[in-house]
């Protein structure tokens, strides 16, 4: 006879994939239920099926039906908040600050600026981001009102702001058409290739000649999924942001997480824990800006930087260290007393990698390299997205020069291009000087250099490299990641030896064109399915 009886697994089905086996998943729960239900899970040798029948469901004070069950009325809200009230008392008995881990939400945010955008996806655990591609999406689409979709915050009410932005976006949207119109002519359609893929690729080229036109105030949409904890830290973090949309945003995210997920968002901007953090933030950057102020303030141009990427600090005992985490699982000796062959442990660990989807081994962490990279901010936009290293940059200027796609060239386009940015680099020294340094970066294009660094260990460096260079990425972030990974190799030719699914080579010039036919390949597989 199995656990439950006829009338309690009618119940539970609905909340469990399974009730006879020892791996399952839960729907159909709102979060804070499953937080609950977790945090309580651990300190009960009960099941958690068992759990939610006893403790939840058959619980006369939980207002379970009320979460869980079918919506509730306009006038059953109090009753919904004396249920949720129930679980915070729960997670308060039975859970620390990792409790809220245990629950989530997908939160959508639309019309943020890419500056504010960035900031949202700056929170490397416990949140996963997906925003709208300028690869993908034309961004000179008007909106309800006709004008173009950038900030357009009281902050920003310069009136050069808007003239600039409209130059910028009336120019990237008059190059569109003529821009994938040439490319086309350029990269006929194949024989056997579809439609559909030979527009996708041909598109996708020529958004990414021109995404360097549009300012970092271009308004974008995206989707983050987190955690608890990590909404609560990112709201704090975003409250102390020196940029007014930031702060905003934060509300809001506030506002809509507590309808989701009260408990585990509680204490992001209250009195106790929330405000005092972010006023905290706040003044340590007053403190250390004070005693480093920025020496492109104001300056305007002039200082043009080619983009770069320096290797500033490795550790020389890393294959050392690297052999000796490979060793210690297997080994009775201490960490430091490991002895190996370096050349056998490697080709053991990493030789017969036959894919770059068979990820490099957690010893590889023990090897770390801090990068200083110049380059321009639609690269840095590309790679920011990748969370497990540490990272941070400069703000966004034009100091350090553009990037003019050499693409342009070929199309004839460049001389309208570089005008463009050259006269929204214009307005961005006026407003640098009356705005301040970080509210001038809305208008600074894409095509500019920011300069950041990022420290990752070579875990992440054969993720990194191997992701981004294959011949369908961006020319400029392969470039990046290439030379990310020549770095490397001087100095640890051995470790880099083995990331063979690193590409330096030249790239494909129609991108994205063998990664649609992949597509349509796959796409005829499912068709045949369906049939």
């Amino acid at each position: 006879m199995g656990e439950f009886s006829a009338a309690e697994s009618s119940l539970l089905g609905r909340y469990f994939t399974n009730l006879d086996r020892p791996v399952f998943a839960l729907r159909n729960l709102p979060e804070v239920v499953k937080g609950a239900l977790f945090s309580r899970y651990s300190k009960t040798e009960k099941s958690l099926r068992r759990v939610l029948l006893e403790e939840f469901i058959n619980q006369p004070d939980s207002g379970f039906d009320r979460l869980a069950g079918s919506p509730p009325a306009d006038d059953d809200m109090v009753a919904v908040r004396r249920a949720e009230e129930f679980y915070e008392r729960v997670l308060v008995g039975y859970g620390d600050d990792s409790v809220a881990e245990l629950a989530g939400a997908h939160v959508a945010v639309e019309q943020a600026s890419t500056l504010a955008a960035k900031a949202l996806e700056d929170s490397r655990i416990g949140i996963s981001p997906l925003e709208k591609s300028t690869r993908y999406v034309r961004f000179d689409r008007p909106g309800p009102d006709g004008r173009y979709l950038y900030h357009r915050g009281p902050e920003l009410a310069h009136p050069d702001y808007a003239r600039a932005a409209d130059a910028l976006f009336a120019t990237y949207s008059n190059m569109v058409e003529p821009a994938t119109n040439a490319i086309r002519e350029r990269f006929p359609q194949d024989e056997g290739e579809t439609d559909r893929a030979w527009k996708a690729a041909t598109r996708a080229k020529a958004l990414d000649l021109l995404r360097g036109l549009l300012p970092a105030g271009t308004l974008t949409n995206l989707g983050l999924f987190g955690n608890g904890r990590a909404f609560e830290y990112l709201i704090t973090k975003m409250a102390a942001s020196e940029l007014p949309e930031c702060q905003t945003l934060a509300t809001d995210l506030d506002r809509e997480l507590s309808l989701v997920i009260p408990s585990f968002v509680r204490r992001a901007l209250d009195d106790r824990y929330g405000r005092p953090a972010a006023d905290r933030m706040t003044q340590v950057r007053k403190r250390i800006k004070a005693l480093a102020p920025s020496p492109l303030a104001g300056e305007g141009r002039g200082r043009e930087t080619e983009p770069s990427v320096r290797l500033i600090e490795y550790d020389p005992n890393a294959e050392q260290k690297v052999v000796a985490a490979a060793m210690f699982p297997f080994s009775s000796e201490p960490l430091d007393k490991q002895q190996a062959d370096p050349a056998a442990v490697l080709d053991y660990l990493l030789a017969d990698r036959s894919n770059r989807r068979q990820r490099a081994p957690r010893a590889l962490e023990h090897a770390e390299y801090t990068f200083e990279i110049v380059a321009n901010f639609a690269a840095y936009r590309d790679l920011h997205r990748h969370r497990m290293l540490t990272q941070d940059r400069q703000h966004l200027g034009t100091a350090l020069g553009y990037d003019l796609p050499p693409g342009l060239a070929d199309l004839g386009m460049q001389d309208a291009f570089a005008r463009a940015v050259e006269g929204a680099a214009e307005v961005h020294e006026r407003l640098e000087r009356e705005l301040g340094p970080a509210i001038a970066q809305y208008i600074v294009p894409l095509a500019f250099h920011v300069r950041w660094y990022f420290r990752a260990n070579l875990r992440e460096v054969y993720h990194l490299c191997e992701l981004r260079t294959t011949p369908q990425g961006h020319p400029d972030y392969r470039w990046i990641a290439q030379e990310m990974f020549r770095r490397v190799a001087e100095v640890h030719p051995r470790l880099a030896g083995y990331a063979r699914f690193v590409d330096l080579g030249p790239g494909d010039e129609l991108e994205r064109r063998k990664s649609e036919r992949r597509i349509d390949e796959k796409l005829d597989v499912l068709d045949q399915r369906v049939r």
